[in-house]
């Protein structure tokens, strides 16, 4: 398939990429079936890298039955759409069985990083891109690469060199998976994120792809937007802005997305309240600036955080699932994320002054 434009490992010929997938392969063989998991509340690159490992064990392996689980819930509308459209059959993971006929793959997430919140069974397969470590002690088999923009891309390079067939849907899935990993300005991509989209996107349903990122919006999704913009305060170049209460948790990290863009802006905390805890979404403008070891830093003992180079995201559970225990929480958090930015706190002003504050959702 070589001049099709296929994604290359720098420093690695064909046969040692071949080498990479038969190994995941062979891995999978002995057991009955496949149980495929992700981080709580999938995204697309988690969700696209959990089609395309069926599509391989079904080609390569087959009658090997493929279970694609949800932990959490389907929440930003981009991602309810995908599901929906490609479509992509998830199977709540709290009603699986995880026995030893089950061999048990982990895409875009690692044990015990705090990223999913059922783990009653120990993966033998590990396959991510993020820089927030696991535990992978016992992982039969484990592909984790840093310098990858996204977990599609690394399962594109599976599906290319067992030369799998990929139709229109998961073509556009893989290629919407990508996308939404290395969108942005400075991008995190390399070479072979690059190489996987271009093979990806002629071979994609470009009509369902723009469904998928031009979903209707709910009222909630405008309220979390308004009161996120009444509820920001500016530290010399960090913005830090309370959510308040959210319908689902995805968007604290939209929100976070919005205000970095601000030109006097190169760090932004957003945080909100939802299923008793707080979450939280750091944003960095540039490369190099390590935002999920900064939050992991900042947020300590209160919780759980890690991520990207320029995203991130955390959380901290609280003694009651209030709105008061969540900005206390916050409080703290913006103080250490300050000390550790040297910003002086007496600096900090409303973003926008002559919007009144909103307390209430």
């Amino acid at each position: 398939m070589s001049g099709e434009g296929e994604p290359r490992d720098p420093g690695a010929g064909p046969e040692s990429r071949r080498v990479r997938s038969d190994r995941l392969l062979a891995v999978l063989e002995p057991f009955e079936r496949v149980v495929v998991v992700s981080h709580v509340n999938p995204d697309p690159d988690s969700l696209a890298s959990m089609l395309g490992i069926r599509a391989l064990v079904e080609s390569r392996l087959p009658g090997k039955p493929v279970t694609l689980t949800v932990d959490g819930m389907i929440a930003r509308a981009e991602n309810r759409a995908m599901v929906e459209l490609i479509p992509v059959p998830l199977t709540p993971v709290g009603s699986v069985a995880f026995d030893r006929e089950a061999a048990v793959v982990m895409v875009d997430t690692q044990p015990r990083t705090g990223r999913r919140s059922s783990e009653s069974a120990a993966p033998h397969v590990v396959i991510d891109h993020h820089d927030t470590g696991g535990d992978l002690e016992g992982v039969l088999f484990q592909d984790v690469r840093t310098n990858m923009g996204a977990s599609s891309t690394i399962i594109t390079g599976y599906l290319l060199e067992q030369e799998v067939m990929v139709p229109p849907s998961l073509a556009t899935a893989l290629l919407y998976g990508i996308e939404s990993e290395t969108t942005g300005y400075p991008r995190e991509a390399c070479s072979l994120d690059d190489g996987a989209t271009v093979w990806l996107f002629p071979r994609a349903d470009k009509d369902l792809l723009a469904r998928i990122r031009n979903p209707k919006l709910p009222q909630n999704y405008f309220a979390t937007f308004h009161r996120s913009l009444g509820n920001a305060s500016l530290y010399r170049d960090l913005i830090v802005s309370w959510c308040g209460e959210v319908a689902q948790p995805d968007i604290v990290a939209e929100v976070a997305d919005f205000f970095v863009r601000f030109d006097q802006v190169n760090w932004v905390l957003c945080a909100g309240l939802f299923g008793g805890g707080l979450r939280l979404s750091l944003r960095s403008h540039e490369l190099g600036w390590e935002a999920g070891e900064v939050l992991r830093e900042v947020v300590g003992d209160m919780g759980n955080a890690g991520g990207h180079d320029k995203r991130a995201g955390g959380l901290v559970a609280l003694p009651s699932p209030t709105e008061a225990e969540a900005e206390k929480a916050l409080t703290l958090i913006r103080r250490r994320l300050l000390a550790r930015l040297e910003i002086d706190e007496r600096r900090g002003r409303r973003l926008l002054p002559d919007v009144p504050r909103i307390d209430t959702p």
